[in-house]
């Protein structure tokens, strides 16, 4: 695709105002917006940082009329944006009252997050213009989350033939140190490969915090160094020249909009104050300082305002004032609000009903009562079906789901033509197409980060980790995708399903492949896993899980996957498991072993080992986990062994143990006893990996210690 790189885009200030007004630009919004933006940081730095009522601030000096530019130019109501913490003159365009603004900075009630998260960090469902997805914390994860809401807008109009998606785009804003990070280069293959309608939009300031751009990509230029990236226009120039600006931004956008595929939008701008408030910026050299000064932009839009007759001297004094007196009303009021209220803290972790989100999965457009008509399946499986193994269980429940729902997508590295490295998508793709089933690039930030875009955008992603150590690079998405129910006080929310196969083999194990881990997810907040022991269980739990209204770990065990263990008779296309709902898979009096996954057989045969009356309690899903019936059953037996394949050290079988030692010590006869995997990874050799994981003999031992006591 041929490039077009602005080597001296300032010689466009000589073009005439006619083409300047002919790409649509209201200067005068635009001057008020910077005028308010550059109140609000004022107001912050000399009033409400020194008082004690901000305690993070963030200016946008220098960047604001590049950032409003592109606000006005992304109006469509299917348009979504991800931003980074200096992005609120964007947020500005898109509805923002200087009033909320200040309420988020100042963590009150009536900000964007109710005084959750920090006050830039801002999220706001489209109120006519674009969406604005919820910022991370985290530098560069805002470009494959935007991604996803591209590839969502490709597969709405294309796939599902809702023409109100036509045109739409997403853009991704960031700074130059942002360029660095494996976000934006997930974002830039997975734009690039699928020619998705996405913006780049790098502000270039050329510093991350006090490290000079040189250090985040050499050259200092990331538009020079992509010059030959294919499927990629780039367009580079200054963020502070009003008509150059306006042009490059134009163009930038209608090119997206047309099809053209993605493109690359770097601007040059001066970041005029500290990385926040609290930096001097004692490290820039004074002769740099002073040339930032002098390419402020807001000087430059009231004189090109002035000597192109669209408003006077004295009305850009009147519009300041306007602007100024409009956000000191707006800080007394946001004083005046009153605090969140702390009995709500921990509302929105997870989905509560009679509390949908707004934006993200499928309730905000079918209805809550719709999605829970969804969920009200059998929860008693038929025995007359077919036996069949845990990853055949898997892949005939993603046929179902997938024929049922034609906003689900299935995706991963080679869940396409090959269907899977464990066969779980075997012959999808032939029968749903390369738009709902396919392959990704080697990339599990990209993976998981394009599964929050598209899970915002209304589709239900169902993407693929070959492996559960292969799942560490995408810890900042996971993370995210957890909290953001709970940062946005519960207007955003992304649901999806991410099936990982864990645990070693049946015949073999390594450090690699063989984790299980699931106390690492089980700590991060939002998520809920699901980890199935058998094939019936495996259909139950999956249909829930597709049905539901929460972001979803569904673990599957290698050792289970085709091994008579996990075998069950197919329970039926209605069937579901409930999450939180222990299996008490054998009865017994004398002691209780809680356990989950593969490790559920070790305890059954260990149980037949002993002369005690066992009681295996498998807990099927670990969040939620249900304790009623661990209590329950210790209650009953007196004595309980818990038993899992995760790491000995901060397992979740510490958790249980703690649980039982809080409300049911009085009713145990026998200190509680811990079964795990020694703290080290998983021995490739046979022999070495049985020596470190529970085994049914060292179950058994457990067992006969414990009734000895």
């Amino acid at each position: 695709m041929a490039k077009n790189k602005t080597a001296n885009p300032e010689k466009e200030m000589n073009n005439t105002i006619a083409s300047a007004e002919t790409g649509g630009v209201n200067w005068r919004r635009v001057a008020r917006l910077m005028l308010v933006s550059r109140a609000l940081d004022r107001t912050e730095e000399q009033r409400l940082v020194p008082g004690g009522f901000v305690t993070y601030q963030f200016s946008s000096r220098g960047h604001d009329l590049a950032q409003i530019l592109l606000g006005l130019a992304m109006q469509h109501p299917r348009d979504a944006a991800a931003l980074y913490y200096r992005s609120r003159p964007f947020v500005l365009t898109q509805g923002l009252t200087p009033e909320e603004a200040l309420r988020s900075t100042m963590g009150r009630s009536g900000g964007v997050s109710e005084g959750r998260d920090i006050g830039v960090v801002h999220n706001l469902p489209s109120r006519g213009g674009a969406t604005v997805l919820p910022t991370s914390g985290d530098v560069g994860a805002q470009y494959t989350p935007a991604s996803g809401w591209a590839q969502a807008i490709r597969y709405r109009t294309e796939v599902l033939r809702q023409n109100e998606w036509n045109g739409a785009i997403a853009a991704a804003l960031g700074g130059d140190g942002s360029c660095a990070t494996n976000g934006f280069w997930a974002a830039l293959n997975i734009v690039t490969t699928g020619k998705l309608p996405f913006l780049f939009f790098i502000e270039d300031n050329g510093y991350g915090i006090s490290v000079p751009s040189r250090f985040q990509t050499p050259g200092a230029s990331i538009a020079e160094n992509l010059a030959s990236f294919k499927n990629l226009h780039i367009v580079s120039g200054s963020g502070t020249e009003p008509v150059t600006t306006s042009a490059l931004i134009n163009d930038a956008v209608a090119r997206v909009r047309s099809g053209e595929g993605p493109v690359l939008l770097h601007l040059n701008v001066p970041r005029l104050s500290g990385h926040s408030f609290v930096d001097t910026q004692a490290y820039k050299p004074a002769d740099l300082l002073e040339r930032e000064r002098a390419d402020d932009p807001l000087p430059k839009v009231r004189d090109f305002m002035i000597a192109q007759q669209i408003l006077t001297a004295e009305e850009w004094t009147a519009l300041e004032a306007e602007a100024d007196a409009e956000v000191e009303a707006a800080a007394e009021r946001a004083l005046a609000a009153a605090h969140p209220d702390p009995v709500h803290t921990r509302d929105n972790v997870f989905y509560e009903a009679g509390s949908p989100q707004r934006v993200g999965g499928t309730m905000p457009e079918i209805g809550e009562e719709a999605v829970a008509a969804t969920l009200r399946g059998s929860h008693e499986p038929k025995q007359s079906g077919p036996r069949m193994n845990l990853v055949d269980a898997v892949r005939q429940t993603l046929n179902e789901e997938l024929a049922r729902n034609d906003r689900m997508l299935v995706f991963g590295e080679d869940v396409g033509l090959k269907g899977g490295v464990h066969g779980a998508t075997i012959d999808m793709q032939s029968r749903f197409g390369e738009a709902r089933v396919f392959d990704t690039s080697l990339s599990e930030e990209g993976i998981i980060g394009r599964s929050v875009g598209m899970a915002m955008a209304g589709l239900v992603p169902v993407p693929e980790i070959q492996f559960r150590k292969y799942a560490d690079p995408a810890h900042e998405q996971i993370n995210d995708c957890g909290t953001m129910r709970w940062r946005t006080a519960g207007t955003f929310a992304a649901p999806m399903v991410v099936r990982i196969p864990v645990g070693f083999g049946k015949k073999t194990g390594d450090p690699w492949h063989s984790v299980s881990g699931e106390a690492i997810y089980a700590h991060l907040i939002g998520w809920r896993i699901a980890y199935p022991s058998n094939a019936a269980d495996a259909v139950g739990l999956l249909r829930t899980a597709l049905r539901g209204n929460d972001p979803t770990f569904f673990f599957e065990h290698r050792g289970l996957l085709d091994t008579k263990e996990g075998r069950r008779p197919y329970p039926g296309e209605d069937f579901m498991v409930p999450f939180g709902v222990a299996n008490v898979v054998k009865e017994g009096t004398d002691i209780t072993i809680v356990t989950w996954g593969e490790t559920v057989h070790r305890a059954l045969d260990a149980a037949s080992m002993t002369s005690a009356s066992v009681e295996v309690l498998d807990l099927r899903t670990v969040v939620p986990w249900d304790r009623e019936a661990v209590l329950r059953s210790v209650r009953k037996t007196n004595r309980c062994i818990v038993v899992h394949e995760d790491n000995w050290t901060c397992g979740f079988g510490a958790e249980i143990a703690a649980t039982i030692t809080q409300d049911a010590f009085t009713w145990l006869d026998a200190p509680i006893e811990r079964l795990a995997t020694a703290d080290c990874p998983i021995p490739y050799n046979p022999g070495l990996m049985e020596s470190v994981v529970p085994t049914a003999g060292s179950i058994a031992a457990s067992i006969e210690k414990t009734m000895r006591f």
